[in-house]
């Protein structure tokens, strides 16, 4: 059976004006469905360089990104955005709510903008919300939610295809250590719920150590 995910020899390289900057060495990595891995590593190690390629919000320099046995890293912008809406959820250390709309509004949008009805849309958003224990906050704006719910609200929009793999780049890193410790309970239980594979990039080693396995990285290699 194939993996869920595989990196294969991936590197990445800057270019400017002032020249070449290499970020990622040849890294290689694999992950399978309903498990979960923390990339732990200093600012600038490359860490979310290398989410962001998993994620195909990158290309690599070369290398391969390969999906459920597919080589996606040389597909075209509009496959590629099919692939992510299907198959990716993404959270990141900052919400990107928009303030205009509900949460309830929020964790739909995605599925109203694949194509599904409204009412199916807000349902399932409904039901993502109570189940991470934010069903009161509804018809609250961003703005009137706390960062902890924020995040929560962040979290359940990602869920809301119901994503093959997970990726969280410092999901807690605008966040108290009570709120950081239930985002890090909560994607547990996502992952043994929804079968899901997790990869999260963090600076925090005791956040990290509560996943499956961890990888550390260091100046664009793996250091274990």
């Amino acid at each position: 059976m194939n993996p869920l995910l595989e990196v294969k020899n991936v590197s990445k390289v800057f270019k400017s004006g002032q020249g070449e900057t290499p970020v990622l060495h040849g890294l290689n990595l694999r992950l399978s469905r309903g498990e979960s891995l923390s990339i732990v590593g200093g600012s600038g190690a490359g860490k979310s360089t290398l989410l962001h390629i998993i994620g195909t919000l990158e290309q690599p320099t070369s290398g391969q990104v390969i999906f459920e046995g597919e080589d996606v890293s040389g597909w075209k912008d509009q496959q590629l955005s099919q692939y992510r809406n299907e198959n990716l959820g993404f959270v990141f250390q900052f919400h990107y709510l928009l303030n205009e709309f509900t949460a309830l509004e929020n964790v739909a949008m995605p599925a109203r903008i694949a194509g599904l009805s409204k009412q199916e849309s807000l349902t399932h958003a409904s039901e993502l919300l109570k189940s991470l224990g934010l069903s009161h906050r509804e018809s609250f704006f961003p703005n009137s939610l706390s960062g902890g719910e924020q995040q929560r609200v962040a979290i359940a929009r990602a869920l809301i295809m119901r994503p093959s793999l997970l990726l969280a780049d410092e999901p807690t890193g605008n966040l108290d250590k009570t709120n950081s410790l239930i985002i890090q309970d909560l994607f547990l239980k996502i992952v043994e719920d929804y079968n899901v594979g997790l990869i999260t990039v963090t600076h925090d080693h005791k956040f990290a150590d509560a996943f499956a396995r961890t990888k550390v990285m260091k100046d664009g290699l793996w250091l274990q």
